[in-house]
């Protein structure tokens, strides 16, 4: 097959005690799925789950041991962090049943919404969609991939976030809005699910603003940790 000029390589992130990669198709986003993040942005009841997405080409790999360099991004004087669990499908579906929908998964991840909240903000005042506050490159960190198997208490783990050593985000993951099951269920009747699809399943409280020079270290239970420095 002859192309105009070559394909860009692969999107993959390394497997927690492997050396296979986790090649990456779409990454779709759960927006304020913890009750304490939806309040701080102003929601206060509980609605059905909505989505927004990134490109496959907005991951950052943050190896295990390292401290990945996060570029800080154009455009905005107000970057946030969200430290999120990802969710790593290993197999797709249309309409998949609550009850089956973990059996879709082949693993887990730390990862990091950022976010360019102004511009996100300014989008939202206008009445025109925000991927641009979303959806820019590296705005996708991520850790290296567990297996779903050798997670098995992932739905009651604890969820955390710190800048500079200071603690900036807590919770649980029994605390979101909609688990797991749900948000595979709800989003499989907008798409179809694939083999290598990424969810960033929702932030907790406490998202704010970093700057150049900031460290940060996130981390879940029984995941692989994080850590990225702002440039």
């Amino acid at each position: 097959m002859n192309f105009v000029f070559s394909p860009a390589a692969a999107v993959t992130v390394p497997v927690t005690g492997s050396d296979a990669q986790f090649p990456v198709h779409r990454i779709y986003c759960v927006a304020r799925n913890y009750e304490d993040h939806a309040k701080e942005m102003g929601q206060l009841n509980r609605e059905p789950p909505f989505f927004f997405m990134k490109p496959a080409d907005a991951v950052l790999v943050c190896q295990p041991g390292q401290t990945a360099q996060l570029p800080y991004p154009s455009l905005t004087s107000n970057l946030h962090h969200e430290v999120e669990l990802v969710v790593a499908m290993g197999t797709g579906g249309q309409d998949i049943p609550v009850e089956q929908a973990l059996s879709h998964i082949f693993g887990y991840a730390v990862g990091l919404d950022m976010t360019r909240r102004d511009l996100q903000n300014d989008m939202k005042k206008q009445g025109r969609p925000w991927c641009i506050g979303k959806g820019f490159d590296f705005s996708a960190p991520i850790g290296s991939i567990t297996a779903a198997n050798a997670v098995p208490g992932i739905h009651s783990a604890d969820i955390s976030l710190q800048v500079n050593g200071v603690a900036r985000q807590s919770s649980q993951i029994s605390q979101m809005i909609w688990n797991v099951a749900e948000t595979i269920a709800q989003l499989s009747t907008a798409w179809t699910l694939q083999p290598g699809d990424l969810i960033y399943t929702g932030t907790p409280a406490g998202v704010a603003a970093v700057v150049r020079g900031d460290r940060l270290q996130a981390s879940i239970s029984g995941l692989s940790p994080i850590t990225l420095q702002v440039v």
